[in-house]
Formats: C-alpha cells, sequence, structure tokens
C-alpha cells in the first residue's frame, strides 16, 4: 500500500513516462521484438506480423525518443537501416516486460475481453 507521502509521485513525470511505455499497443511487442539482437524494418515487421507501417514507424519513433533502442543507418544502395535495443531497452525487456510476460502466460486466459 502506498503510504501517504509517496502520493507526490503520482504526477512524477518518470512514472508517467514508465506507464506509458505499455500504453501503446506496439511498443512492447516492438522491444520484445528486438529482443534477439539488431533488425531492418522489414524483419522487424515479419517477427511482429499483424502490424502496418504507420503504428510500427509511431512506435519506433517513440522508442527511439525514449532512449529504448537505437537506429543505425548504413550507406549503400538501398539504404539500409536497422534497430536495436540500447542498454536501457534492454533493461526494461529483460526485466518489467518478461516479468509481464510470465504472469500473461499464467493468467492471461482469466482476462476478460
Amino acid at each position: 500500500m502506498v503510504g501517504m507521502e509517496d502520493h507526490g509521485l503520482l504526477a512524477d513525470c518518470r512514472v508517467r513516462m514508465a506507464t506509458d511505455l505499455f500504453a501503446h499497443t506496439w511498443d512492447p511487442v516492438v522491444l520484445f521484438a528486438l529482443r534477439p539482437g539488431r533488425l531492418r524494418r522489414r524483419e522487424l515487421r515479419a517477427a511482429i506480423g499483424g502490424v502496418s507501417d504507420k503504428p510500427l514507424t509511431e512506435a519506433l519513433r517513440r522508442l527511439l525518443a525514449h532512449g529504448l533502442i537505437e537506429r543505425r543507418s548504413y550507406p549503400a544502395a538501398p539504404p539500409r537501416v536497422e534497430y536495436e535495443l540500447t542498454e536501457l531497452g534492454r533493461s526494461l525487456v529483460d526485466g518489467p516486460l518478461a516479468a509481464l510476460g510470465r504472469w500473461t502466460v499464467e493468467h492471461g486466459n482469466k482476462l476478460r475481453c
């Protein structure tokens, strides 16, 4: 139970940013898809399945802005771009996101849709 002295954290920017990561449908999915390593955009879309280009672009932009993934571009013809988890992103995927995954496997069938 949260004590009265802890209520100041409810409006804290860090708390809002952390919960925002799970408010967007594709953000955790993109993070988890990048867990094995660096992927090109088309490989990322194939690994996820079912995501159209616009939501993927929006998710990538948010995750880049939060510092959870990095984008590497290589001068080539055609241009090559790859995405991978940063150290911060890996800590999120291996920590809270993995715990949420375990919880979902154990309890997901009890959720009401």
